[in-house]
């Protein structure tokens, strides 16, 4: 028999010898840290909070195990899907019971509030004469949007600017009311800062061919039965964090908690020494790597990535991530029962302090059913500059100031003006507020720019990567495909020297 080593034998040696660091145990590093540890790597998490998951989080309020942050993820590109098969979570899987979304703050008064018409996309209307629509922008809102297919269709293609390109063809009632609501309550930016080519691909091709924005998104509409829905886990999202860490732990992999890391640096033999410290300050030893995936937030990952990065990050990403508040509520309110505001509920930006809302119990089922009849789950969110006259900067703190009692009396005022029904005082059972960045989505003006700036910096180390929603864009859906994809490129470098494709 021949002592020379099979190619295949060499390789999984390899594996076994490359040591990986991941810094931050959000879903971006689990998921970064479970593709190196299924080819026989060894890899280390830091997660410098207490627990893993990052932005999945839940908590137990008024006798209820909730979501607090993500609580869902779509199926666009497949990828959250197939990690949960992976895991074996699939039995687990739910989709929502209720999907309706409403618009509040509409009117003279800002009182009223109108489901958002189907026929629509990005809250453009297909049809502004639509019945559906008049509660909107009324009769001069639907005269003026009228005006669209009058104009030529030229200028779409060149206008890539969401606010520009539907104020210029609809109107500023369409704008303000539909598309402005719905822009800012899921993803915290306005409509002049995304990008219509990224945000509904397809939409330019359309217009040119119909010589209308309606016509374009009546054209878009076709396909829509085929598109991504909204899938969840029975029981909560943590469950997918439980399912990734347990799966890394029977692989080998080492996920430890409390670990603050301080410092990156690149060693005499090109390796990464990572210093760490626990939450008392004491050292925590960390055997260097050979691979180095940085999956914290922007602000940490400018702390941390090498120096030759800085510039990378520093003229591509200037841009503030902002931070939001989620006030989860448990009340008692049979009137709720029937979700006479559906799913969601998003404000006109100005007319509330509230950005808006999600009516958990009525969205998933599950969760109804463990709440019991008339009790409800509603989380508030809150942005410090959505509030009416607001002049607070995208880091500012949300509701600061305001102690606890006082931020569950705003959100439950809020919540009844939101859904029109009021809740009484004395019907909230528990109330949680914890405070998140929002990442920015894929489809904001420039964030794809941004990012090949420092994936083209961190490729150029070979093996060190950026992984985390600041860069692959808002849902779990971006953030998963991102960190696989990336765990391969690095992977390919380090055990076959070379990225694929190449």
């Amino acid at each position: 028999m021949s002592e020379t080593p099979e190619p295949l034998d060499e390789l999984v040696t390899h594996a076994h010898d490359t040591r990986v660091v991941v810094v931050g145990a959000g879903i971006a590093g689990l998921v970064a840290a479970l593709e190196c540890a299924k080819v026989g790597m060894p890899v280390t998490v830091l997660e410098a909070a207490g627990r893993a998951g990052g932005t999945i989080a839940e908590a137990e309020v008024g006798g209820l195990r909730v979501d607090l942050g993500a609580s869902s993820w779509s199926t666009a590109n497949g990828a959250v899907d197939a990690l949960v098969d992976e895991l074996g979570l699939s039995s687990r899987v739910v989709e929502p019971a209720e999907t309706t979304t409403w618009i509040a703050g509409l009117g003279r008064s800002g009182a009223a509030a109108a489901s958002l018409p189907a026929e629509s996309v990005l809250g453009i209307p297909a049809n502004p004469w639509s019945e559906e629509v008049r509660p909107f922008i009324g009769l001069n809102g639907a005269w003026r949007a009228y005006l669209d297919r009058l104009r030529p269709p030229l200028t779409i293609g060149k206008e890539r600017n969401l606010d520009r390109l539907v104020r210029t063809r609809m109107g500023d009632a369409v704008v303000d009311r539909m598309v402005a609501p719905l822009s800012v309550g899921r993803f915290g930016i306005t409509p002049s800062r995304v990008d219509v080519a990224a945000a509904a691909p397809g939409l330019s091709s359309a217009l040119t061919r119909t010589g209308s924005l309606g016509g374009a998104v009546a054209d878009l509409l076709v396909d829509r039965a085929s598109g991504p829905r909204l899938k969840s886990l029975e029981g909560g999202m943590l469950r997918l964090v439980d399912a990734l860490v347990e799966k890394l732990t029977t692989l080998g992999a080492e996920v430890v908690t409390g670990a603050r890391v301080t410092a990156v640096e690149r060693d005499a033999d090109a390796r990464w020494a990572v210093s760490a410290s626990d939450p008392a300050g004491e050292p925590i030893v960390v055997e260097p790597a050979d691979v180095l995936f940085v999956a914290t937030g922007q602000a940490d990952a400018r702390r941390l990535l090498p120096a030759h990065l800085a510039p990378s990050l520093d003229e591509s990403m200037t841009d503030a991530a902002p931070l939001r508040e989620i006030v989860t509520l448990v009340v008692d309110a049979p009137a709720l029962d029937a979700a006479p505001r559906g799913a969601e509920v998003y404000a006109v930006p100005g007319t509330r302090r509230a950005s808006g809302l999600v009516h958990q119990t009525a969205r998933w089922a599950w969760l109804a059913r463990a709440a019991g009849p008339g009790r409800h789950v509603l989380s508030v969110a809150f942005d410090a500059a959505s509030a009416p006259g607001a002049d607070a900067g995208p880091d500012a703190v949300p509701n600061a100031g305001l102690d606890d009692a006082a931020v569950a009396e705003l959100a439950r005022g809020e919540a009844s003006a939101l859904l029109g029904i009021d809740i009484d005082e004395a019907a909230v059972r528990g109330a949680h507020r914890a405070v998140f960045t929002l990442a920015h989505p894929a489809s904001a003006i420039g964030h794809s720019e941004a990012t090949e700036a420092v994936r083209r910096a961190t490729a150029a180390a070979r093996s060190l990567a950026a992984v985390g929603s600041w860069l692959a864009g808002s849902g779990l859906a971006q953030v998963v495909a991102d960190a696989q994809a990336e765990a391969e490129r690095v992977r390919r470098i380090v055990l076959w020297g070379s990225a694929p494709g190449s």
